[in-house]
């Protein structure tokens, strides 16, 4: 039996377990939703096996209560197979009145909610889960934690085995838990299977409108040309007419773009709000990026030694690489990930807020001192903007890199840290 690699989101799911009576973990196909659930579960009822879907469906329309007997926390998986389970499952956590009792996982594609009367509200909790993070895949050492730097331990020491070959393979093999032990030929397939799979099937189920495989394609090639950026969905339209034949206009775009958020293909950043000491315009438009860097590759039909030949390319989907790895961290210390732009041109790639307050500050670049220097002047010049008397000084300024050997802390206060030692 396949050995079950340990995931940052089995202690958020444990956390979450004790403050609710019922789980309901989302996201993507393929990102091992059911296999984390199945570790906690102390029994199981599988909705789609084959022997006994058909004789489970009309069971949660006869009597789910029995379905929803059994040792807990009883993890219901596809469950959305039949939506009237949503309320039985409330009317049990309100009934019996005791924490942790279910976990719901199934697919990514959103459940009819014209059966469900209650919103679930008290009863229910949500939990994101993405791919694997470089830490969780083995291919981070994990020697400069996120946390330690939000408690104040700035003194870093870390070293990073990825070289650029291996760095270019990993953004595009991507984080599916089903290809990390995999041969690495067979293990760069996965996401083109992946994308054949979003564009032919379950785009259409997202919304139960039939789509244009061929305008899908050309829609998720040009939007892993614009990663990392804020164009907006006119921009995506001139993108895909200008490259290929046939009209697509904006609202077909946004309607596309809707879909593939709500099966968790992309994910976009929103914008981060802080309070300057000038007034200064801050662009709040959401920026561009898959919840895998490997998505983008696929559809951009590249490889690793396209990557490597292209720095520019290469660039823009490591950074969609690290924003992954950043979500995963900041979510298991109760925080989320924002960008920041204002209308001078001054950016900062990634700022981890928590929910208490605390943030950092974080540029990515793939390497090179040059890269390095200016991803540090970035940092320090909307630090001094920041008004530090209607809100905290930062917790750390950091520069992620993809290449170079070594973390350390400049003599300015940066941290310079190679993707390949960070974990949470």
């Amino acid at each position: 039996m396949k050995k079950y690699k340990s995931r940052i989101v089995d202690e958020i799911l444990k956390r979450k377990l004790e403050g609710k009576g019922a789980v309901l973990i989302e996201g993507p196909k393929w990102c091992g939703k059911t296999t984390t659930a199945e570790q906690l579960a102390a029994s199981i009822l599988y909705m789609d096996d084959p022997e006994r879907k058909e004789q489970n469906i009309n069971m949660s329309e006869l009597n789910p209560k029995r379905l929803l007997k059994g040792p807990t926390p009883r993890l219901i998986d596809e469950w959305q197979i039949a939506p009237k389970l949503w309320d039985s499952i409330r009317f049990e956590v309100d009934h019996r009145s005791e924490l942790g009792q279910f976990i719901l996982t199934g697919s990514a594609v959103p459940v009819d909610t014209k059966e469900i009367t209650h919103s679930g509200t008290g009863r229910f909790t949500w939990l994101m889960m993405r791919p694997m993070s470089l830490y969780e895949s083995g291919d981070s050492s994990g020697e400069v934690s996120l946390k330690d730097l939000f408690d104040g331990q700035i003194e870093i020491d870390g070293y990073s085995e990825l070289d650029f070959e291996r760095l270019a393979f990993l953004v595009c093999r991507g984080g599916w838990p089903q290809a990390v032990d995999m041969r690495d030929e067979i293990a760069l397939d996965q996401a083109m299977d992946y994308l054949d799979a979003v564009i032919h099937s379950d785009i259409n189920r997202a919304d139960n409108v039939q789509k244009n495989p061929d305008k899908v394609r050309r829609l998720m090639r040009s939007y892993a040309r614009n990663q990392g950026t804020q164009v907006p969905n006119t921009e995506l339209a001139k993108d895909v007419q200008g490259n290929d034949e046939g009209s697509i206009n904006e609202e077909t775009i946004a309607s596309y773009l809707s879909a593939l958020k709500k099966i968790f293909v992309v994910e976009e950043m929103p914008a981060w709000n802080p309070n300057l000491r000038s007034k200064t315009a801050i662009r709040s438009s959401d920026t561009r990026y898959y919840i895998d860097p490997s998505i983008a590759v696929a559809s951009l039909g590249v490889g690793p030694n396209d990557l490597i030949n292209d720095l520019k390319t290469f660039g823009f989907l490591f950074e969609t690489l690290c924003v992954r790895d950043l979500r995963v961290y900041a979510e298991a210390l109760n925080g989320d990930v924002f960008h920041y732009r204002d209308k001078n041109g001054l950016e900062c790639d990634a700022v981890i807020h928590l929910k208490n307050g605390k943030y950092g500050l974080v540029e990515i670049k793939l390497g090179g001192e040059k890269l390095i220097e200016e991803g540090a002047k970035s940092l320090k010049a909307l630090t001094s903007k920041i008004d530090t008397e209607k809100m905290k000084t930062p917790s750390f300024l950091m520069v992620l890199t993809g290449t170079g050997d070594y973390a350390y802390r400049r003599q300015d206060g940066v941290l310079v840290v190679p993707v390949g030692c960070l974990k949470n």
